[in-house]
């Protein structure tokens, strides 16, 4: 379906080193949801943007994204720049609790570094 039920984070300096930080399925509303698939469908690429992935282990809490949980995913090109909350980094830098808060109209993708 062109439903929106969660968003891969990612980082990096340039889009050739693009890391996957997180996902998440907090902070969207279904109006916001509809928005942002809206957003996301011209910028449809067939294969994966992270440099990281796959990874080998989910984790304990399910946070890492291996093959199998990446065949359900659908890229997109990593041009828009979103802002997350967030508790902390994790040892295998991952965010934990993260929620989305709103897209960055103020930033380009290429400036966004860990903060």
């Amino acid at each position: 379906s062109g439903a929106l039920r969660s968003m891969r984070l990612s980082m990096g300096i340039t889009k050739k080193d693009l890391i996957y930080a997180a996902r998440t399925r907090n902070g969207f509303t279904p109006k916001l949801r509809e928005e942002l698939v809206k957003k996301f469908k011209p910028l449809e690429i067939e294969t994966c943007p992270f440099m990281n992935l796959p990874e080998t282990h989910a984790g304990r809490w399910g946070a890492g994204l291996t093959s199998k949980k990446m065949a359900d995913c659908r890229w997109v090109n990593p041009v828009l720049v979103a802002q997350f909350e967030f508790v902390e980094w994790t040892p295998e830098g991952h965010l934990r609790h993260s929620r989305f808060v709103g897209l960055r109209e103020d930033k380009k993708a290429e400036d966004v570094r860990r903060e």
